[in-house]
């Protein structure tokens, strides 16, 4: 129980205290933390020393606090749900609470390196069904290792920030043409926020995901499909990726999802050393895509055939260092229905099939159209905690 007013009951509620930046009137960002329709100020905790982190909670990213590691993370934690629980501290805890509506959020974190996963067995199996059509719907390597890629730091972007429609080559019957994608797409997915960095050289194990990933947020890697398609043979996704990701403003903290962790798909073939996780875990994370206000989709994450420890340990397997602050996602949510996709290249099937949205039908994303994924996991108290929502509006080309 909390004394926050209105904060009993919430998916926001004091087992989930999300970590966020925020700023009001214009000012300087500060690190806050989320409780159900209140932003409770860490930097001004911290100032009058009601939580100690070596000022990091003072800093204008999270980048900071993430870096002093899991026991400060959760002594800090523990501090917080103290402040907003005990009666006691009510009078000099409760003028730092800020109404959420009065707060802009910002990009929580500074981002370092991202990296893109591909871990969904159905979202790879969909995708190489529609474009290759009788073949294999699996390349060989993919039960081998979670496939990824490298993106572009510099263009995530926080929840809330208009999506401009790319501009690319793509291809035509009459050869390569240049214009604004006409296949523009999402990808529902969720990603993970590294606080711990390790050394050039140093293998991180599956055993250590959770002394060095902080957190949890959405992500929408948005998709040129077609500006994709044509390029990304033989080296894989460039232009029709790096123009835009989303993420959502909270970061939800891993310990808030302690009873959201649940047995992951059976691996066949048995993976490789340095992949087995035991035991072999992933997040019981349900997702929903509404597009246009209109739920489209329910993603489920616990369906992944790779784990968030798997794709941590491959992406350092071979000595890649990790920063504070890397950002990696994994890939495209879906499950084994129509109705759990996390594309709309999955939802159309490669625009054959257009869905109905209102008095209007889509294929892929038209100007004006909104997309926003949500999602809850189970928490420690038998209720939902929500995370973050991430939503984007598509503007005109420029």
């Amino acid at each position: 129980m909390t004394w926050v007013t209105g904060a009993d009951g919430s998916p926001y509620g004091v087992t989930n205290l999300p970590y966020g930046v925020f700023r009001t009137d214009g000012g300087q960002p500060r690190i806050g933390v989320r409780i159900g329709s209140w932003v409770f100020d860490l930097a001004a905790a911290e100032a009058a020393e009601l939580v100690l982190a070596a000022g990091a909670l003072c800093r204008p990213t999270l980048n900071d606090f993430m870096a002093l590691g899991r026991p400060q993370w959760t002594a800090v934690r523990q501090r917080i749900t103290e402040l907003l629980t005990d009666p006691a501290h009510r009078a000099a805890a409760e003028p730092m609470l800020v109404p959420l509506d009065d707060v802009e959020l910002l990009l929580p974190i500074e981002v370092a390196d991202y990296v893109d996963f591909y871990s969904s067995e159905h979202h790879a199996s969909n995708v190489g069904q529609i474009f290759r059509p009788g073949q294999p719907p699996l390349l060989p390597n993919w039960k081998h290792l979670p496939i990824g890629y490298h993106g572009r730091a510099g263009t995530v972007v926080v929840s809330g920030t208009p999506v401009i429609r790319p501009t690319g080559q793509r291809a035509s019957a009459e050869g390569p043409v240049t214009g604004p994608s006409v296949r523009l797409d999402i990808e529902a997915e969720v990603g993970f926020v590294v606080g711990v960095p390790s050394p050039l050289g140093e293998r991180v194990s599956v055993d250590d995901f959770a002394d060095h990933v902080f957190g949890v947020v959405l992500v929408n890697d948005w998709s040129a499909r077609d500006i994709q398609a044509w390029e990304y043979q033989p080296l894989g996704p460039f232009l029709g990726k790096s123009f835009a990701t989303s993420v959502s403003a909270w970061v939800t903290p891993l310990d808030a999802l302690s009873d959201a962790f649940v047995p992951a798909p059976d691996q066949d073939p048995p993976v490789v050393d340095y992949l087995r996780d035991v035991p072999h875990l992933g997040l019981d994370l349900r997702l929903v895509v509404e597009w246009n206000g209109e739920r489209v989709s329910e993603p489920p994450f616990a369906t992944m055939y790779w784990t968030p420890a798997q794709q941590l340990a491959h992406l350092t397997v071979n000595g890649a260092s990790l920063r504070t602050g890397d950002l990696y996602a994994s890939g495209t949510v879906s499950g084994p229905d129509r109705s759990q996709v996390g594309s709309f290249l999955e939802l159309t099937w490669g625009g054959a099939e257009p869905v109905k949205l209102g008095d209007e039908t889509r294929t892929f994303l038209a100007d004006g159209d909104t997309v926003t994924i949500t999602a809850t996991a189970p928490g420690p108290d038998g209720t939902d905690i929500a995370l973050g929502q991430v939503t984007g509006t598509v503007r005109p080309a420029r």
